[in-house]
Parts: structure tokens; C-alpha cells; sequence
């Protein structure tokens, strides 16, 4: 996020950090490290971790029902999105 003013700035949007060992202020990042430490524990060594399993976990972690998503999948989420696009 080195570039987080530019960035801010060209899509005139408002950029917030959150505070160090506050992790309460990400929930969603926590969550979703939650949801990873499931098929990675904390200190797995990625380097010894086939590219396919990783693709593998991707998918599950992209097709699990999320409660915040009204029990819809992230991967079924995007579609959803970039089907309302298209029609557009």
C-alpha cells in the first residue's frame, strides 16, 4: 500500500489503516486466515507446498458458504457480479 494515496486519489476513495495488534479492526482479514489455517497451519513452509494443492485449497476456500455472504460462496458472489455487468 506504498501507493495508497495515489491510489486514493485516482479513485476518490478513502483509504484507513488499522491500528497495530488490533486485529479486531480486521475481521475479515482474520477470518479469512482462520479459514487458511485449516489447510496451512502457522509456519507451513510454502516453498514445500505443491502449486496444485495450493490451487486445490484456492478452490475450496472460494467455493465454502461464507455466513456474511448470505450463505452464498465467494466464487458464487462474483459470478453473480459479473453476470449483473454483462447484462448491463
Amino acid at each position: 500500500m506504498s501507493q495508497h494515496k495515489t491510489l486514493a486519489a485516482d479513485l476518490g476513495l478513502k483509504v484507513f489503516f488499522c491500528h497495530l495488534h488490533s486485529p479486531w479492526e480486521r475481521g475479515t482479514c482474520e477470518s479469512q486466515n482462520g479459514h487458511i489455517r485449516h489447510y496451512l497451519p502457522k509456519g507451513t513452509d510454502l516453498s514445500a507446498v505443491f502449486y496444485q494443492q495450493l490451487s486445490a485449497y484456492q478452490e475450496m476456500l472460494n467455493e465454502r458458504p461464507r455466513k456474511i455472504l448470505g450463505w452464498k460462496s465467494p466464487a458464487q458472489c462474483f459470478q453473480d457480479l459479473i453476470s449483473s455487468l454483462s447484462s448491463n
